[in-house]
Protein backbone atom coordinates (compact mmCIF):
# COMPACT_ATOMS: atom_id res chain seq x y z
CA UNK A 1 0.00 0.00 0.00
CA UNK A 2 1.82 3.43 -1.06
CA UNK A 3 0.73 6.42 1.25
CA UNK A 4 -2.97 5.50 1.73
CA UNK A 5 -4.29 1.60 2.28
CA UNK A 6 -7.71 -0.28 2.10
CA UNK A 7 -9.98 -2.32 4.17
CA UNK A 8 -9.22 -6.08 3.77
CA UNK A 9 -12.04 -8.51 5.04
CA UNK A 10 -11.55 -12.52 5.63
CA UNK A 11 -13.58 -15.05 5.18
CA UNK A 12 -11.50 -17.34 7.23
CA UNK A 13 -9.65 -16.98 10.26
CA UNK A 14 -5.71 -15.94 9.71
CA UNK A 15 -2.39 -14.82 11.28
CA UNK A 16 -1.56 -11.14 9.52
CA UNK A 17 1.01 -8.20 10.21
CA UNK A 18 1.69 -4.91 9.09
CA UNK A 19 5.62 -3.51 8.50
CA UNK A 20 6.79 -0.28 6.52
CA UNK A 21 5.62 2.51 7.05
CA UNK A 22 3.51 3.85 10.06
CA UNK A 23 -0.15 3.52 8.65
CA UNK A 24 -3.10 4.67 10.65
CA UNK A 25 -4.24 1.16 11.11
CA UNK A 26 -7.07 -1.24 13.53
CA UNK A 27 -4.02 -3.44 14.46
CA UNK A 28 -0.52 -2.57 15.37
CA UNK A 29 2.29 -2.56 13.23
CA UNK A 30 5.37 -4.69 13.48
CA UNK A 31 3.25 -7.24 15.07
CA UNK A 32 1.60 -10.72 14.41
CA UNK A 33 -2.31 -10.32 14.66
CA UNK A 34 -4.97 -12.99 14.71
CA UNK A 35 -7.60 -12.07 12.41
CA UNK A 36 -11.21 -13.81 13.18
CA UNK A 37 -13.50 -15.41 10.63
CA UNK A 38 -15.46 -12.13 8.82
CA UNK A 39 -13.21 -9.84 10.62
CA UNK A 40 -11.46 -6.83 8.91
CA UNK A 41 -8.07 -5.19 8.83
CA UNK A 42 -8.10 -1.59 8.24
CA UNK A 43 -5.37 0.91 6.68
CA UNK A 44 -5.70 4.56 6.81
CA UNK A 45 -2.90 6.94 5.60
CA UNK A 46 0.31 6.82 6.15
CA UNK A 47 1.56 9.22 8.87
CA UNK A 48 5.39 9.06 8.03
CA UNK A 49 7.28 6.78 5.63
CA UNK A 50 5.56 5.93 1.90
CA UNK A 51 4.53 2.18 2.03
CA UNK A 52 3.25 -0.70 4.73
CA UNK A 53 2.98 -4.11 3.82
CA UNK A 54 -0.07 -6.33 4.80
CA UNK A 55 1.59 -9.99 5.12
CA UNK A 56 -0.41 -13.13 5.51
CA UNK A 57 0.51 -16.68 6.53
CA UNK A 58 0.43 -18.39 3.92
CA UNK A 59 1.31 -15.69 1.15
CA UNK A 60 -1.38 -14.94 -1.30
CA UNK A 61 -2.24 -18.13 -3.54
CA UNK A 62 -1.32 -16.61 -7.41
CA UNK A 63 0.84 -18.37 -10.16
CA UNK A 64 4.84 -17.46 -9.69
CA UNK A 65 5.99 -15.49 -12.71
CA UNK A 66 10.11 -16.31 -12.72
CA UNK A 67 9.45 -17.52 -9.01
CA UNK A 68 7.56 -14.56 -7.42
CA UNK A 69 4.52 -13.40 -6.56
CA UNK A 70 5.37 -9.84 -6.92
CA UNK A 71 3.71 -7.86 -9.27
CA UNK A 72 5.21 -5.55 -12.53
CA UNK A 73 2.78 -3.31 -13.26
CA UNK A 74 4.31 -1.64 -16.68
CA UNK A 75 4.18 -4.86 -18.36
CA UNK A 76 1.48 -6.57 -16.17
CA UNK A 77 3.29 -8.97 -15.07
CA UNK A 78 2.86 -11.49 -12.03
CA UNK A 79 0.61 -10.96 -8.66
CA UNK A 80 -3.12 -10.89 -8.61
CA UNK A 81 -3.84 -10.28 -12.70
CA UNK A 82 -0.96 -8.58 -13.09
CA UNK A 83 -2.17 -5.18 -11.85
CA UNK A 84 -3.20 -3.17 -8.84
CA UNK A 85 -6.21 -4.24 -6.22
CA UNK A 86 -9.41 -2.45 -6.93
CA UNK A 87 -11.95 -2.60 -4.88
CA UNK A 88 -14.23 -6.20 -4.41
CA UNK A 89 -11.32 -8.02 -5.51
CA UNK A 90 -11.21 -11.84 -3.83
CA UNK A 91 -7.94 -13.01 -2.86
CA UNK A 92 -7.31 -16.59 -2.12
CA UNK A 93 -4.72 -17.28 0.53
CA UNK A 94 -1.93 -19.74 0.22
CA UNK A 95 -1.73 -22.60 2.57
CA UNK A 96 -0.08 -22.27 5.95
CA UNK A 97 1.10 -26.11 6.03
CA UNK A 98 3.28 -25.54 3.17
CA UNK A 99 6.54 -26.08 4.89
CA UNK A 100 7.76 -22.54 2.95
CA UNK A 101 5.08 -20.63 5.10
CA UNK A 102 6.01 -21.38 8.69
CA UNK A 103 5.93 -24.29 10.95
CA UNK A 104 4.17 -27.21 9.98
CA UNK A 105 2.88 -28.21 13.22
CA UNK A 106 0.95 -25.02 12.98
CA UNK A 107 2.16 -22.97 15.85
CA UNK A 108 3.70 -19.07 15.30
CA UNK A 109 4.84 -17.44 17.97
CA UNK A 110 2.97 -13.87 18.64
CA UNK A 111 5.31 -11.07 19.29
CA UNK A 112 5.97 -7.84 18.75
CA UNK A 113 9.49 -7.59 16.69
CA UNK A 114 10.95 -4.01 17.07
CA UNK A 115 11.63 -2.15 13.45
CA UNK A 116 15.01 -1.34 12.49
CA UNK A 117 16.49 2.36 13.48
CA UNK A 118 16.36 4.51 10.19
CA UNK A 119 19.92 5.87 8.93
CA UNK A 120 20.01 9.52 8.38
CA UNK A 121 21.09 8.95 4.64
CA UNK A 122 21.00 6.74 1.52
CA UNK A 123 24.30 5.29 1.55
CA UNK A 124 26.16 4.28 -1.77
CA UNK A 125 29.06 3.42 -3.82
CA UNK A 126 30.24 4.12 -6.60
CA UNK A 127 30.04 7.76 -6.97
CA UNK A 128 32.52 9.81 -9.75
CA UNK A 129 35.16 11.82 -7.91
CA UNK A 130 33.82 15.01 -10.26
CA UNK A 131 30.19 14.93 -8.69
CA UNK A 132 28.90 16.11 -5.50
CA UNK A 133 26.02 13.61 -4.67
CA UNK A 134 26.80 13.41 -1.22
CA UNK A 135 27.96 17.30 -0.15
CA UNK A 136 24.19 18.46 -0.15
CA UNK A 137 20.39 17.49 0.43
CA UNK A 138 17.98 16.62 -2.38
CA UNK A 139 14.29 16.44 -2.72
CA UNK A 140 12.24 13.69 -4.15
CA UNK A 141 10.43 15.14 -6.98
CA UNK A 142 6.55 14.54 -6.91
CA UNK A 143 7.36 13.33 -10.81
CA UNK A 144 8.15 9.99 -9.05
CA UNK A 145 7.37 6.59 -9.65
CA UNK A 146 8.29 2.91 -9.68
CA UNK A 147 10.76 3.01 -12.40
CA UNK A 148 12.53 5.88 -10.87
CA UNK A 149 13.28 8.16 -8.36
CA UNK A 150 13.65 11.83 -9.59
CA UNK A 151 15.50 14.47 -7.29
CA UNK A 152 15.29 18.07 -7.57
CA UNK A 153 18.75 20.18 -6.35
CA UNK A 154 21.42 22.20 -7.57
CA UNK A 155 22.57 21.26 -11.32
CA UNK A 156 25.50 18.49 -11.28
CA UNK A 157 27.96 17.94 -14.40
CA UNK A 158 29.01 14.25 -15.30
CA UNK A 159 31.65 15.61 -17.11
CA UNK A 160 30.86 11.71 -19.19
CA UNK A 161 29.99 13.04 -22.69
CA UNK A 162 28.50 10.90 -24.95
CA UNK A 163 27.78 7.06 -23.25
CA UNK A 164 26.33 3.98 -25.40
CA UNK A 165 23.54 2.05 -23.70
CA UNK A 166 24.33 -0.10 -21.24
CA UNK A 167 23.12 -2.64 -18.59
CA UNK A 168 20.99 -0.92 -15.37
CA UNK A 169 20.85 -2.41 -12.07
CA UNK A 170 18.00 -1.32 -9.25
CA UNK A 171 19.18 1.44 -6.82
CA UNK A 172 21.77 3.09 -9.42
CA UNK A 173 21.61 6.19 -9.72
CA UNK A 174 21.53 8.16 -13.13
CA UNK A 175 22.43 11.88 -14.03
CA UNK A 176 20.27 13.04 -17.13
CA UNK A 177 21.54 16.21 -19.38
CA UNK A 178 19.30 18.56 -17.11
CA UNK A 179 21.56 17.35 -14.18
CA UNK A 180 19.40 15.95 -11.96
CA UNK A 181 19.98 12.45 -10.45
CA UNK A 182 17.20 9.47 -10.83
CA UNK A 183 17.48 6.90 -8.59
CA UNK A 184 16.44 3.71 -10.70
CA UNK A 185 13.84 1.70 -8.58
CA UNK A 186 11.78 -1.76 -8.74
CA UNK A 187 10.51 -1.37 -12.20
CA UNK A 188 13.44 0.00 -13.51
CA UNK A 189 14.17 -0.11 -17.27
CA UNK A 190 17.27 -3.15 -17.75
CA UNK A 191 19.40 -0.52 -20.51
CA UNK A 192 20.13 3.19 -20.22
CA UNK A 193 22.21 5.70 -21.31
CA UNK A 194 22.61 8.21 -18.85
CA UNK A 195 25.99 8.36 -16.56
CA UNK A 196 25.82 6.20 -13.59
CA UNK A 197 27.47 7.82 -10.53
CA UNK A 198 26.61 6.00 -7.76
CA UNK A 199 24.77 2.83 -6.79
CA UNK A 200 22.82 2.75 -3.63
CA UNK A 201 23.40 -0.24 -1.44
CA UNK A 202 21.34 -3.57 -1.25
CA UNK A 203 20.86 -2.59 2.03
CA UNK A 204 19.08 0.52 2.06
CA UNK A 205 16.79 -0.51 -0.68
CA UNK A 206 13.95 -0.52 1.89
CA UNK A 207 14.71 3.20 2.45
CA UNK A 208 14.47 4.39 -0.92
CA UNK A 209 10.45 2.69 -1.39
CA UNK A 210 9.74 4.75 1.70
CA UNK A 211 10.53 8.32 0.42
CA UNK A 212 7.81 10.36 -0.60
CA UNK A 213 6.97 13.15 -2.41
CA UNK A 214 9.12 16.25 -1.39
CA UNK A 215 10.90 14.71 1.51
CA UNK A 216 14.46 15.66 1.76
CA UNK A 217 17.26 12.76 1.35
CA UNK A 218 21.11 12.74 1.43
CA UNK A 219 23.78 10.50 0.70
CA UNK A 220 26.30 8.99 2.11
CA UNK A 221 29.75 7.29 0.06
CA UNK A 222 30.44 4.18 1.35
CA UNK A 223 33.06 1.66 0.86
CA UNK A 224 32.39 -1.85 -1.38
CA UNK A 225 33.71 -3.91 2.10
CA UNK A 226 30.72 -1.66 4.21
CA UNK A 227 28.15 -2.39 1.86
CA UNK A 228 28.55 -5.97 1.95
CA UNK A 229 28.98 -5.88 5.55
CA UNK A 230 25.67 -3.70 5.75
CA UNK A 231 23.69 -6.41 3.81
CA UNK A 232 24.94 -9.05 6.10
CA UNK A 233 24.00 -7.62 9.09
CA UNK A 234 20.49 -6.70 8.01
CA UNK A 235 19.57 -10.64 6.52
CA UNK A 236 20.76 -11.81 9.58
CA UNK A 237 18.67 -9.93 11.20
CA UNK A 238 16.00 -11.31 9.18
CA UNK A 239 16.86 -14.59 9.41
CA UNK A 240 16.68 -14.57 13.48
CA UNK A 241 12.68 -13.32 12.67
CA UNK A 242 12.05 -16.76 11.53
Amino acid sequence: MTLAGGVFEFDSGALVALTGADFDASIPLWQTTEVKPGGQVRCGHARSGARCYLCVRGGIAVPPVLGSASTHLVTGLGGFEGRALRRGDVLTLGSASDPANGPANGNVARRTVAAPAPHPAIRVTMVRESVDLCGQAWQVSEDSDRMGLRLCGPVLASGAGHMLTEGVPLGAVQLPPDGQPIILFVEHQTTGGYAKIANVISADFHALGQLRPRDQVRFELVSIEAALALLRRQEEWLHALV
